[in-house]
């Protein structure tokens, strides 16, 4: 089989954070408990959820550790209430974080609006399984990929990353710390079933090496603050924590730069503009992929979580077979890596998108590429991964 050579595309600050992954000590964990141990060191001190499967060893080492750091951990009622005193957790200036799948993602999207009208910071991970409802707690999907973006209603920017390794979803989880207080609203880590009770080494780095992002606190007295007021250098209001001596006012409403609710139609536009430039602005700074074998490639699969892992194994043995096929995988869902596959697409002509899903993810490559490249869309809907012969055939259908 060919030697690997994926290419990681990462903002700086990310490629120093891979570049210090010293071995302090290895771990063999799941990726869920991956997840916890990388929200704890981005400096995750505060838990709210509501156990549902197969989320729960989050919540289970979260129990555990919050105490030990001087962190809190509180088992809400329902997923509901443990969206909400996340947000609280987060407005008193705590980094705080919640964990869920499917059904209990359902649930949250409307305290998912609030914070990003509200424009508070706190991670979210959605460990995907089958649905609709209940569905299927125990198997694998990736059915809920458009609903972490256009799940809450309104506008707003999206921050959602994929990992597909265990190693990687300690990396992820503080990732989306970092992302979340700098940018001041929610991020979104799309995981899965078997990425979630999978285990594997995980390379834990030493503390004092991580770059972690802590959010911008205002630099003017209480009677000087202005809640929303955004800093002119990054349109990124200052953060203050209730019981800091600033008073701030919180609404789900469209507010002014007082927080306070309006129907002026200047401050409704700049507000709404505000939510998604805030993050537009820094997209190239935001958006991660991986590569491998795309120069040459006359078709190319584009693949994200553990299908990636699959994907990458039927790009090799194609390749080991004479086939020129490349591989691309988004790590960032939202925002997408559009610019950086539309190239790619056009010199390819070809594309596969293999998704645990009747089609979702394929539709943005779609959009993406525009016209520039055939689709050929793979779909599986039966609580399995697909096999990599399955990828094969089809990267031979594809290319013959």
């Amino acid at each position: 089989m060919a030697a690997s050579s994926v290419r990681t595309y990462a903002p700086t600050w990310l490629s120093q954070l891979k570049g210090v992954l010293r071995m302090s000590r290895v771990e063999f964990w799941q990726g869920n408990v991956s997840l916890a141990y990388g929200a704890i060191a981005a400096g995750c001190r505060f838990f709210g959820g509501y156990p549902i499967t197969p989320s729960s060893e989050i919540a289970e080492v979260m129990a555990e550790e919050m105490p030990a750091c001087n962190g809190r951990f509180i088992q809400m009622e329902d997923e509901i209430g443990g969206i909400a005193a996340t947000i609280g957790g987060a407005v008193t200036g705590y980094k705080s974080m919640t964990a869920t799948s499917g059904p209990g993602f359902s649930l949250k999207q409307e305290n998912l609006g609030l914070a990003y009208m509200a424009e508070i910071p706190i991670v979210v991970v959605d460990v995907m399984r089958g649905g609709p409802s209940t569905g299927l707690p125990t198997s694998i999907a990736q059915q809920d990929v458009m609903q972490a973006r256009w799940g809450t209603h309104g506008d707003h920017a999206t921050i959602a990353y994929a990992p597909s390794s265990v190693q990687e979803c300690y990396e992820v989880a503080i990732k989306a710390f970092n992302m979340a207080e700098r940018f001041r609203q929610p991020v979104l880590i799309m995981s899965d079933e078997v990425l979630g009770h999978m285990r594997e080494k995980v390379i834990v780095p030493d503390k004092e090496t991580l770059a972690i992002v802590d959010r911008k606190k205002p630099s003017c007295s209480p009677e000087e603050f202005i809640p929303y007021r955004p800093d002119p250098e990054d349109n990124l209001p200052p953060m203050a924590s209730f019981g800091d001596g600033y008073r701030w006012h919180i609404t789900g409403l469209t507010h002014n730069e007082w927080g306070f609710p309006t129907n002026c139609p200047e401050e409704i536009a700049k507000k709404s503009a505000r939510l998604m430039d805030k993050v537009n602005a820094y997209r190239d700074e935001i958006v991660e992929y991986e590569t491998e074998n795309v120069e040459d490639a006359d078709v190319i699969v584009v693949a994200y979580g553990s299908v990636a892992r699959t994907a990458l194994s039927a790009v090799r043995h194609a390749r080991d077979k004479g086939l020129k096929a490349g591989y691309f995988r988004p790590v960032t869902l939202w925002p997408f890596p559009d610019r950086e596959l539309e190239p790619l697409a056009e010199k390819a002509g070809r594309l596969i998108v293999p998704e645990l899903n009747f089609g979702q993810m394929v539709h943005e490559v779609e959009r993406a590429v525009h016209g520039k490249a055939a689709i050929a869309q793979m779909s599986l809907v039966n609580g399995e991964l697909f096999q990599p012969s399955e990828i094969l055939e089809k990267i031979e259908e594809v290319a013959g």
